[in-house]
């Protein structure tokens, strides 16, 4: 037991969102070298590098299960986490909304459905990591957020 625990950290994941098994060795290239957006390939295999590294996960600009931009799958119900507030109303007890306009320059809306707030500062990260997301999806036709190099 460590730290009290007495099983395992676990994360459930629905079948249809998880992501497909991948042979051992593969690199994060490999990971999503099936997408035809380049450009979200190459900026969800440099998130997940950065991740493991260090990065935040909830500064990610992509979501590795869903392989999309965060902005496009963050109302999934898989992205509320009640325990750190993200996209959750704790004065309400209940999942907030996410409203996203992709039109540039695009626009990012978090609310709770019963009293209209989200001020949390888990939600803020929310905001700010659908905003990048956006700014990231209509950055141009080459990484310019992260560059991996060919190896």
């Amino acid at each position: 037991m460590v730290h009290g625990r007495s099983r395992p950290l676990l994360r459930v994941v629905p079948p249809a969102s998880a992501p497909e098994p991948r042979p051992a060795g593969s690199g994060p290239r490999d990971r999503y070298a099936d997408l035809d957006d380049r450009r979200l390939a190459a900026i969800l295999a440099a998130e997940d590098t950065a991740e493991e590294h260090g990065l935040s996960p909830h500064t990610r600009s992509t979501c590795y299960v869903h392989r999309c931009w965060a902005h496009q799958c963050v109302g999934d119900p898989l992205h509320v986490l009640v325990v750190t507030g993200h996209r959750w109303c704790r004065r309400c007890e209940c999942p907030v909304d996410v409203a996203v306009d992709e039109t540039p320059p695009g626009a990012v809306h978090l609310f709770c459905p019963r009293c209209g707030q989200a001020g949390s500062a888990a939600n803020r990260e929310v905001r700010q990591a659908c905003r990048t997301s956006l700014a990231a999806m209509h950055g141009g036709d080459t990484p310019t957020l992260y560059r991996i190099p060919d190896a």
